[in-house]
């Protein structure tokens, strides 16, 4: 199964996410590959701590492979590269967790025929060696969606599995943009369709991410003072209904993930030993992406309404 992972704007915890989500997938024994189609800033490998190839490598990465200036870009374990030592415990059962990574300096490119069929090779290598493959795409309307759609609307790749997730933060302006990103003129659903792919089938096949979501009934909320507590209420209240008008409600969303104040200092996944022993990151994040791990191969979590 192939996953798309995207924004409308950058922040929205996309990237973390899609990692953390990666890496429970691996340890549950799935053999996962995240690959970062973010052309113009491939910065994946930072939350997986592969210090080497925080800015991309150097003319092996995706961007090479779609311009056809090499067959297949890296694969870059994660096991064994990530300098975090808390990532590499508790392997026992673990599945293959790969970065295919981006080029370091390079950009973004138009897109024709050329481009398509090699993106398809590559998703269809990938599809043959991994179980579950996350392409986390750039923020806003890029190319890098637009290769997504063609490519995935191409004979021999039109007939797999390919999921969509889109991201946002729980404010009026993210819902905003969403929806705009989704269902506007130049959206994913509308673009989808001037490159192959059928519309209701395409809406079927994308959900919705809420990231950095404050947690209503936690102690740190209880703890304001009444007067900040009813904004609070009133303000989510005035989010639920936006974004059920937006199409964002709760049906499509796949899973909320909470404020955590890890992630807003450090980009980096959670590991169990994050929350048990060194109690710095909460319960409730880790069991949001286990969740929404869990959720991307659940058929009945992407059955329409």
């Amino acid at each position: 199964m192939i996953v798309f992972a995207t924004s409308d704007k950058g922040g929205t915890g996309r990237s973390v996410t899609c990692a953390n989500i990666a890496y429970r997938r691996a340890l549950d024994g799935d053999n996962v590959a995240y690959v970062d189609f973010d052309f113009g800033s491939p910065t994946a490998a930072a939350v997986f701590e592969l210090t080497e190839s925080v800015r991309g490598v150097e003319g092996k990465g995706v961007h090479s492979c779609l311009q056809g200036q090499i067959g297949e870009p890296d694969r870059l374990d994660v096991w064994s590269l990530s300098e975090r030592k808390g990532v590499r415990d508790s392997l026992a059962r673990a599945g293959r967790l790969c970065l295919v990574p981006g080029d370091r300096g390079g950009g973004e490119f138009p897109v024709d025929g050329e481009v398509t069929r090699r993106c398809v090779d590559l998703f269809l290598a990938l599809e043959a060696e991994f179980d579950v493959t996350i392409v986390d795409l750039s923020a806003g309307r890029s190319y890098a969606i637009d290769i997504a759609l063609r490519a995935t609307a191409a004979p021999g790749l039109s007939d797999h599995v390919s999921r969509w997730l889109v991201f946002h933060r729980w404010t009026h302006q993210h819902i905003a943009a969403t929806e705009g990103l989704v269902h506007g003129e130049r959206g994913i659903l509308r673009t989808g369709v001037e490159r192959g792919h059928d519309e209701r089938a395409l809406a079927a096949r994308i959900r919705y991410v809420r990231a950095a979501v404050p947690d209503l009934h936690s102690p740190e909320v209880e703890a304001l003072r009444p007067e900040q507590v009813r904004w609070l209420q009133t303000r989510d209240a005035g989010l639920t209904r936006m974004s059920a008008r937006a199409q964002l409600g709760r049906t499509v969303t796949l899973g909320t993930v909470p404020l955590d104040p890890v992630l807003q200092w450090s980009e980096q996944l959670i590991t169990d030993d994050d929350v048990r022993r060194a109690g710095v990151a909460n319960a409730g994040t880790a069991d949001a992406f286990k969740d929404l791990a869990r959720a991307l191969t659940d058929d009945d979590r992407w059955t329409t309404l």
